[in-house]
């Protein structure tokens, strides 16, 4: 069974600093890239960081570069999703993805972010 389990997100002030975790079986885990979305209320899911099966290659949105990084620790079978500086703007609920260019993507169910001006 396909599981991915997010943790970390919370209530932060802006300027405040986050760790996203995302925790998945080892079959789920294993030679997969893996990535972050968000989606604001009222607004689209978006692509916020992606990071490759072996941890060399990384992307991520305009909006969080050089604020936002995506790391992955595959002994731990786990991807995290450090946000500092946090804004009004990144407010929104992050998701974890496995695959997430596809063909076999998955979602997990989600973590809140809120950030205080």
């Amino acid at each position: 069974q396909v599981q991915l389990v997010e943790s970390g997100g919370g209530l932060v002030q802006a300027g405040g600093s986050l760790r996203l975790s995302c925790a998945a079986s080892a079959r789920t885990f294993s030679g997969y890239a893996m990535g972050w979305f968000r989606q604001a209320p009222g607004k689209d899911r978006e692509f916020v960081a992606a990071i490759s099966w072996s941890g060399g290659s990384t992307s991520y949105a305009d909006s969080v570069k050089g604020r936002f990084t995506i790391s992955r620790d595959n002994a731990k079978n786990t991807v995290y999703l450090q946000m500092n500086r946090l804004k009004p703007e990144d407010t929104a609920v992050y998701y974890c993805a496995r695959d997430p260019m596809g063909p076999d993507t998955y979602w997990g169910q989600g973590t809140q972010v809120t950030v205080s001006s």
